[in-house]
């Protein structure tokens, strides 16, 4: 089994839920062009630029708190093999495997085309999550600084805007990002898995470090930026046992609200996982798949409505206690942030200012 340096997915294989073509490497071919052009190199990123005649996505769905989306980038170059946007991928005869990770696709558009959505008279405003799927400020963002474009677009309507990501790029942004806040417009969640730098590079091998995340966390709140840690995903027996540390360290930055996400395995992301473990934990591979289960109705994943976010099980009732126990004893409280619709303006087309 390969393990791809700076890579999460140990393989590349397409989807067989559509009944694509499959490609695989044949072996002979391998050896024939290592005897060309060397032994095979890493993996590169390219990024596709894309048009779509739409960019906010709405949803009806009951398990999450917000209706409407948007998604800058497809694919994500940190890698987090746990993500469950890979699926996404295969819907467009890509591996959600190496594929996701590194063939991107940017929509430069996008600002201009939520300027029309927002600008119509139909449009009624309600809080527009940005990294629901892929990273807002992975790598790339550094390019093509669409985000940015983006929370220029909210920040001139007055519109509110939540943002969830694991690098601390999204501090390039934080005088817009305060410009939002002061005008209850905004909130920011950075995921922290873990506190061990190693295992994050093996978990999420582009992402930034554990402590970079935790010390964005403290300039947010520094600057008046409604912030919080989100310890996402969960993995038993890998990652469970930072729980404390993370919000230990949050606390100390500031930081008074946190939130926890199990980890979910939907479609090709279950036997990527699996792969992932036993080449980096063959030892407790078959442990950490067992309590999965365990919370997930026996099955790798539960996709129902009401539940597929609700793990259930001793293992999942034990760690909530933990994360109630610890919030309590830390000082953290969960107060709900209810952001600001009443200033919403439509903005131009041109992207003036009206004086009317």
């Amino acid at each position: 089994m390969q393990v791809h340096k700076g890579r999460g997915a140990v393989s590349g294989q397409a989807s067989k839920r559509f009944n694509l073509p499959q490609r695989e490497a044949d072996g002979d071919w391998l050896d024939a062009m290592e005897d060309i052009d060397g032994p095979a190199r890493h993996p590169a990123t390219t990024v596709t630029e894309e048009h779509p005649r739409s960019i906010l996505s709405f949803n009806t769905s009951p398990d999450i708190p917000f209706d409407r989306s948007i998604n800058a980038y497809r694919g994500c170059e940190h890698g987090c093999i746990y993500c469950f946007a890979r699926p996404t991928h295969a819907y467009h005869d890509l591996s959600p495997g190496l594929d996701f990770e590194t063939r991107l696709f940017a929509k430069p558009d996008a600002a201009k085309m939520l300027r029309e959505t927002l600008g119509k008279p139909s449009y009624r405003p309600a809080p527009i999550a940005m990294g629901t799927n892929t990273d807002p400020y992975q790598p790339i963002e550094g390019r093509y600084r669409i985000t940015r474009d983006l929370l220029e677009v909210c920040l001139e309507a007055r519109h509110p805007v939540t943002i969830t990501t694991k690098s601390d790029r999204v501090l390039h942004d934080l005088e817009l990002i305060s410009q939002l806040a002061r005008r209850n417009l905004v909130t920011v969640a950075i995921s922290v898995t873990s506190m061990d730098p190693k295992l994050s590079r093996l978990l999420e091998p582009r992402a930034a470090a554990p402590a970079k995340r935790i010390a964005a966390l403290g300039k947010l709140a520094e600057a008046g930026v409604p912030a919080h840690v989100s310890i996402a995903p969960v993995i038993p027996s890998i990652t469970d046992q930072f729980l404390e540390d993370i919000l230990l360290a949050a606390r100390a930055q500031g930081i008074d609200r946190a939130t926890w996400i199990m980890i979910r395995l939907p479609h090709e992301v279950a036997p990527l996982f699996r792969e992932w473990l036993e080449a980096h934990f063959p030892d407790r591979a078959g442990k950490v798949m067992a309590t999965i289960q365990s919370m997930r109705g026996g099955r790798d994943n539960d996709p129902e409505f009401f539940t597929r976010m609700r793990p259930s099980g001793v293992w999942a009732d034990l760690f909530r206690r933990r994360f109630k126990v610890a919030m309590q004893r830390m000082g953290f409280s969960r107060p709900e942030i209810s952001l600001d619709c009443s200033g919403f303006r439509r903005p131009s087309l041109d992207g003036q200012l009206s004086l009317l």
